[in-house]
C-alpha cells in the first residue's frame, strides 16, 4: 500500500493538474472564442472532463484520487480514511489547488496573484453546488460498488454534462472554488461568494452519503 507521503503527492499533483485544466482553459477557452461564452464554456468543460479522466486513472490507483474535501469528507465519515490522514489530504489540496491556479496564470503570462470579481451568489447556484456535489459523491459511491474500472470516465462524464445542466458550471468541490477566487479569469469566484458554495458543496456530499447507505446497503 502506498505510504502516506506517496499519497499526499499523487492528490497534490493531481488537484494541481485540475485547476491548471480548470483555469487554463479558460483563459484559453475566452481568448479564442470571440466572445462566445458558450462556445468557451464548451471548451472549458471538455478540457476538464478530459483532464479528470486522465489524473483519476493514473494517481486513484495511489491516493483514491480525491482532488477535493468533499470526497475525503465522505470517506471519512465511512472509515475509510483516518482523521488525521484526512486532515493532510484536504490541507494538500487546497494549497496544489492554489499553486495549479498560478501555474496557470505563469504559463498565459497574466500576474500571479489576482483576486476574482465574478460575482456567483444567490439561490440558484447553492442549489446547483448542492446537486452537483450530490451527483458526484453518489456517482463515485456507486461507481466503486459496481463498476470501480469505470470510476474514471464516470466522473468525467458527469462534470463534463455538469458543466452545462447547473446554474453554478459545477464546481462541486471546495478547493477548486477557493483556488479560482485566486483568479480574475473565465473561472473565477469572488472571494465572498466562495464560502456558501462549500457550505452547499459539503450539504450535498452529505444527502449524497444518507443515499447511498440507502441504495446500496448490503442486502440479504
Amino acid at each position: 500500500m502506498p505510504t502516506l507521503p506517496h499519497r499526499l503527492l499523487a492528490e497534490a499533483l493531481g488537484t494541481a493538474f485540475l485547476l491548471i485544466a480548470v483555469v487554463g482553459s479558460g483563459i484559453m477557452a475566452e481568448a479564442l472564442s470571440g466572445g462566445n461564452t458558450g462556445l468557451a464554456l464548451l471548451a472549458n468543460a471538455i478540457a476538464t472532463g478530459v483532464a479528470l479522466y486522465v489524473l483519476i486513472t493514473i494517481f486513484g490507483p495511489i491516493s483514491g484520487a480525491h482532488f477535493n474535501p468533499a470526497v475525503t469528507l465522505v470517506f471519512t465519515l465511512r472509515q475509510e480514511i483516518t482523521i488525521p490522514h484526512a486532515g493532510a489530504y484536504i490541507a494538500t489540496q487546497i494549497a496544489a489547488g492554489i499553486a495549479g491556479v498560478w501555474l496557470a496564470h505563469v504559463m498565459f503570462e497574466l500576474p500571479i496573484l489576482q483576486a476574482s470579481t465574478t460575482t456567483r451568489t444567490g439561490t440558484g447556484q447553492w442549489a446547483a453546488e448542492i446537486t452537483a456535489t450530490f451527483g458526484l459523491l453518489l456517482i463515485i459511491l456507486g461507481g466503486l460498488r459496481h463498476a470501480p474500472a469505470q470510476v474514471p470516465a464516470l466522473v468525467a462524464a458527469y462534470i463534463t454534462g455538469a458543466y452545462w445542466f447547473t446554474a453554478s458550471t459545477s464546481f462541486a468541490n471546495p478547493a477548486v472554488t477557493i483556488a479560482r477566487a485566486f483568479s480574475d479569469t473565465f473561472a473565477g469566484i469572488a472571494p465572498g461568494d466562495v464560502a456558501p458554495f462549500i457550505a452547499a458543496q459539503i450539504t450535498g456530499a452529505l444527502i449524497a452519503l444518507a443515499a447511498a447507505r440507502i441504495l446500496y446497503a448490503t442486502r440479504s
